[in-house]
């Protein structure tokens, strides 16, 4: 398994639960805590949760890969997932528009456009 399968597979385990604006940020270049940010939205405080939680166990099935640390999964309003080499970024509207981490480490490439 390569960094990009992992940002593949998490992006399209997302886009296939209806996750909102998915971005993929390659931050190899401006820091060393990852090489990439998967940014994603889910309308609810709920879908932040069941999204955060599918790709969890998506990711472990297919790569036998455990999450690192989790942060927020229960509180549903900003879902952090840490793979090691890709930290996937799930939030509601309100949080994503708050810390809008596109502007802070670069626009990205969008995905499921």
């Amino acid at each position: 398994m390569t960094t990009e399968n992992l940002v593949k597979e998490i992006t399209s385990i997302l886009d296939a639960k209806k996750a909102q604006d998915i971005i993929k940020i390659n931050v190899t270049e401006k820091t060393s805590v990852a090489d990439y940010f998967v940014i994603a939205s889910g309308r609810t405080t709920n879908q932040v949760r069941a999204l955060a939680e599918h790709v969890e166990e998506h990711i472990e099935k297919i790569f036998d890969l455990r999450v690192r640390r989790r942060e927020g999964v229960t509180d549903g309003r900003w879902a952090v997932l840490d793979y090691g080499d890709v930290v996937v970024h799930i939030f509601n509207d309100e949080q994503r528009l708050f810390y809008h981490l596109e502007r802070l480490w670069g626009e990205g490439e969008r995905v499921g456009d």
